[in-house]
């Protein structure tokens, strides 16, 4: 008979300094050692794990977290979310007072600088953003290189990154007045270039910046001005657009956020930082989320369609766009504050027949317990989308408007990563399941496609 196999024999290891209640203690039960790693914050520094090993050969410990789902990946104090509560701050300051009280100039010194401005601070921040609104004349020569039927965002991402070329200066990111001036750059010329890849994608000739206007009505006139002498954006859109920016402005370690830091983290120019994060924002399933709630919308058609749309919803065969939350598992807080300027909107254009849709199908969710007990409740995608097509904005051009506003918050997640003493270049690591040890063959000898999927599939039975 076999003789039982011994357990290994239980060591104890402290990685770091921590103790007590502050710690977490793991038993390793392939080695039989124990290890004390230390709390900070909630959380446990992922290095750690690297010297919890089986012997000296061995690499460590890996943590496996596709989508950084539940890894934290740096210190921030720009925005704070709560999301069982339904909570959303910038700078300590809630986002509904935000919306209510400032406009977006006002809210982005906030985002950017860390506190909300004096009079005069805000007067010469509003003045040093202006006089930034006007582009090189090249880059209107090379929006004119594109299709005339290209997608608003793909130029963009384009013309923000070749702003990197126009300003070497932006290379020294470690100087702080330089920091400040691509700030300011970045910020006036976003609407600038938005307007620009619309006026371009609608064969219209370019609006040069008016100066003697405001940040948003700016914005709209370089968007809708044609034959007018001066342009007079309608005030309660102004007011609308500038709350949209403010809801906009940031919203933590989002995917767009992440990728400003990472591609950031290699020491790179904001501008082709910026232009990485918007390419994150380009996808369906984050900047352009809000248009798929109007496509959805359309194809309900009717509100007596909304109960046979929840069926197939709830049979798994349709989504529910506009609805649920990474973050939010309660009311997303930005979508009450859009709520209440999607009805002063229609109050100017008349009412969009989406809307009738949208309160209707919003109501159902709300009182369905199928999506209670899942927390699929309104997101900001769900009303945005609806104010920006009532507004006159085609819906090429929704996460461009979207890329204006969080322009501020990529520069303040931009800027903290640059500060940060314990950054690092963004290297995460993977588990390789791929072949191994193969020897080159001849061209000439190797197997066909048909005989190759031949022989993965004899392999893949055994």
């Amino acid at each position: 008979m076999a003789a039982k196999k011994k357990a290994p024999k239980k060591t104890r290891k402290k990685i770091s300094k921590g103790s007590g209640k502050e710690s977490l203690t793991i038993t390793d039960n392939r080695t039989g050692r124990v290890y004390e790693l230390p709390i900070s914050d909630n959380t446990v520094r992922g290095m750690t794990f690297r010297d919890i090993k089986v012997d000296k050969e061995d690499f460590g410990l890996l943590v496996y977290d596709p989508g950084l789902l539940n890894s934290v990946t740096c210190k921030s104090t720009v925005s704070f979310i709560d999301g069982d509560r339904g909570i959303l701050e910038y700078r300590g300051y809630p986002i509904a007072q935000l919306a209510e009280q400032s406009n977006f100039l006002e809210t982005a010194y906030l985002i950017v600088k860390g506190e909300l401005p004096n009079a005069k601070h805000l007067a010469a921040w509003e003045h040093n953003i202006t006089m930034h609104t006007m582009v090189h004349e090249n880059l209107y020569k090379f929006m004119d290189g594109f299709r005339y039927d290209a997608h608003p965002m793909g130029m963009l991402v384009s013309t923000v990154g070749a702003l990197s070329t126009f300003y070497p200066d932006a290379k020294d990111i470690f100087d702080i007045e330089s920091r400040r001036v691509q700030a300011r750059r970045l910020l006036g010329k976003m609407p600038t270039l938005a307007a620009m890849s619309y006026r371009h994608s609608m064969g219209l000739p370019y609006v040069y910046p008016d100066n003697d206007l405001g940040y948003t009505a700016n914005f709209l006139s370089m968007m809708f001005r044609m034959t007018e002498t001066r342009y007079k954006p309608n005030p309660v859109f102004e007011r609308a657009l500038e709350v949209l920016f403010i809801l906009h402005a940031d919203h933590e370690q989002n995917c767009s956020a992440h990728a400003m830091r990472a591609v950031g983290s290699s020491d790179v120019d904001p501008y082709t930082a910026v232009a990485a994060a918007c390419g994150a924002l380009y996808g369906p399933l984050h900047g352009g989320a809000n248009e798929a709630v109007i496509h959805m919308l359309k194809k309900i058609g009717s509100v007596k369609n909304i109960p046979a749309y929840i069926k197939r919803v709830k049979a798994g065969e349709m989504r529910l766009m506009g609805f649920g939350h990474r973050v939010y598992k309660s009311y997303d807080p930005r979508a009450r504050i859009i709520k209440e300027v999607a009805y002063q909107v229609f109050e100017e254009t008349g009412k969009n027949p989406l809307i009738d849709i949208a309160v209707a199908l919003e109501k159902i969710a709300l009182e369905d317990e199928f999506f209670i007990e899942r927390k699929l409740y309104p997101n900001v995608d769900f009303y945005s989308g609806i104010i920006y097509q009532a507004m006159g904005f085609p819906l090429e051009m929704f996460p461009v408007l979207f890329a204006i506003g969080r322009t501020a918050g990529w520069l303040a997640q931009w800027s903290e990563m640059v500060q940060d003493e314990e950054r690092r270049i963004v290297r995460p690591r993977q588990i390789y399941q791929g072949e191994r040890g193969r020897d080159y063959v001849d061209i000439k000898e190797r197997p066909t496609p048909a005989t190759r999927e031949r022989l993965i599939l004899a392999r893949e039975r055994l």
